[in-house]
């Protein structure tokens, strides 16, 4: 029995000094790989940059680069620390398991084709600024896996690519300008056409609306309190630019109605109060429908 294990470990000693060389090369070209994988990054940064206008298509010009890199230098790392597994049993090996690893990470993957589609396609862009459900804010980055955007309260959210590309996503920024819908009420006794030549004129004089398409303000409807207008207008699609252009309309019509009199009313309710015992006509109705004795 001696004689067996030591036989044996002879033999794995051996075959581990013989296999060394084998692995040293293979740990030698994991550390080239790394070095290779920076330097055509960088290279396919500067080719993308110059050549590619679209700064999704840049990104996934960089990862492709990037993966293919690793996966060749893996490659000749597992042929180096296995000089008996020749490249078509990798090949082999690999179509064998993919449908193991297949199902073991299919929401990976899935992510993974989701991401490549979004940057090819470019529904949107690095840089704007989309709804996708409940999160709303600017689009920071497109990775393998995620979408990440940053919402209006400074906060990071992570989307899988799978969910952005099978949901609706609303692109804020995708047009030049985008519109805003301001609705306003005046009081029943006021001059129509006045207050609607007023308001095309103030809100024509906010600084940041768009001259082109024109402001419009259109009536819309009998409120229970007040005469509905909406003043439509265009300003550039950024969340930031349309509230402060929002805000500054809102200063503005208010100012130019007190100065024009017209009332902005407050909701009005009218009550009216009864006094009970002039109404007794229920009393009446039973007392004729008691039959005399």
């Amino acid at each position: 029995m001696l004689d067996t294990i030591t036989r044996s470990l002879q033999e794995l000693l051996s075959k581990s000094i013989i296999a060394l060389p084998g692995i040293i090369t293979a740990i030698i070209i994991i550390f080239l790989t790394r070095y290779l994988v920076q330097f055509f990054e960088g290279l396919a940064k500067k080719t993308g940059e110059r050549i590619l206008h679209s700064t999704s298509l840049q990104l996934l010009l960089r990862k492709t680069v990037q993966i293919g890199t690793w996966s060749i230098g893996i490659l000749f790392a597992c042929v180096s620390a296995f000089p008996s597994f020749e490249l078509g049993d990798i090949v082999a090996t690999l179509g064998i398991s993919s449908i193991a690893i297949g199902f073991a990470f299919q929401d990976i993957f899935k992510n993974f084709l989701a991401g490549i589609i979004l940057l090819v396609e470019e529904p949107f862009s690095i840089g704007d600024e989309i709804v996708v459900g409940d999160y709303q804010g600017k689009v920071e980055n497109i990775s393998i896996r995620t979408t990440q955007i940053c919402t209006y309260k400074g906060e990071k959210v992570l989307i899988p690519n799978s969910s952005v590309f099978t949901n609706s996503v609303k692109v804020l920024t995708a047009y030049d300008y985008r519109r805003t819908d301001l609705s306003v009420g005046v009081d029943y006794n006021t001059s129509l056409s006045q207050a609607k030549n007023i308001l095309a004129e103030t809100i024509a004089m906010v600084q940041g609306v768009i001259y082109e398409p024109k402001p419009k303000v259109e009536l819309v409807s009998f409120g229970d309190s007040s005469i509905d207008f909406v003043i439509r207008y265009w300003t550039l699609p950024e969340q930031k630019e349309v509230n402060d252009i929002q805000s500054q309309a809102i200063i503005a019509i208010k100012k130019a109605c007190d100065e024009a009199g017209i009332n902005i009313p407050y909701p009005i309710r009218t009550l009216y109060y009864y006094d009970q015992e002039k109404y007794q006509d229920h009393i009446k109705n039973n007392s004729s429908s008691v039959p005399e004795i």
